[in-house]
């Protein structure tokens, strides 16, 4: 990563990171171009999962596994030029906090892994329950396993990039932590959340 300051190594971060974000964009070769898909995710024991259909672009894409880039972004507050005492256009610029994994994507056809990938897939986007548990044995989700895909994607790496004023002056971070703090909305307030963690961290 070009900008080290802006790195995140913990893996604790970076699951917690990917267990906020609700969707990633799965980048493959279809055709001779490149292709890129949004789809909903979840990650676990050290892969991603998710799941669509059995045929179409998609699924042909991957077909029997393939190199893959997968890419989770999550937008913070804008910060405008203006914040920075200037008439120049060139500070201006966004927070955010952002992955990149690569690996090779498959889908999966032993039904307990299936099984696996979709009860991870339910328990991030409805963590209160009440389904029944995904159980091969259990009839009401025969044909649904027969028809849905499910696919897994094995990272080689997962890099973590969060931009939050880190290569900022102290005196600077405080000016901007104050005039985010003034906008009073709700991604600004996320956004002090994440400014006052990144600090605490560079400063240990």
């Amino acid at each position: 990563m070009r900008r080290s300051e802006f790195e995140v190594t913990d893996e604790k971060e970076i699951e917690s990171f990917l267990g906020e974000c609700e969707y990633g964009v799965l980048s493959l070769i279809s055709g001779n171009v490149p292709y890129g898909v949004a789809v909903n995710y979840a990650y676990k024991d050290g892969k991603f999962y998710f799941h669509g259909a059995l045929e179409g672009r998609k699924a042909e894409a991957i077909g029997e596994g393939t190199q893959c880039s997968f890419t989770v972004v999550k937008s913070y507050a804008y910060i405008p030029s203006y914040f920075s005492d200037t008439r120049s256009a060139c500070p201006a610029t966004q927070y955010f906090a952002s992955v990149i994994a690569g690996g090779t994507v498959s889908r999966i056809d032993d039904p307990v892994q299936k099984a696996f990938g979709l009860t991870a897939l339910m328990e991030k986007m409805q963590p209160e329950g009440r389904y029944e548990p995904i159980d091969v044995e259990n009839p009401i989700y025969t044909k649904m396993m027969e028809k849905t895909g499910v696919y897994a994607i094995v990272p080689d790496f997962i890099t973590l990039k969060v931009k939050a004023g880190q290569n900022l002056s102290q005196e600077r971070h405080d000016a901007m932590m104050e005039r985010i703090k003034g906008r009073n909305s709700a991604i600004d307030h996320e956004t002090l959340s994440l400014m006052k963690h990144t600090q605490t961290k560079e400063s240990r």
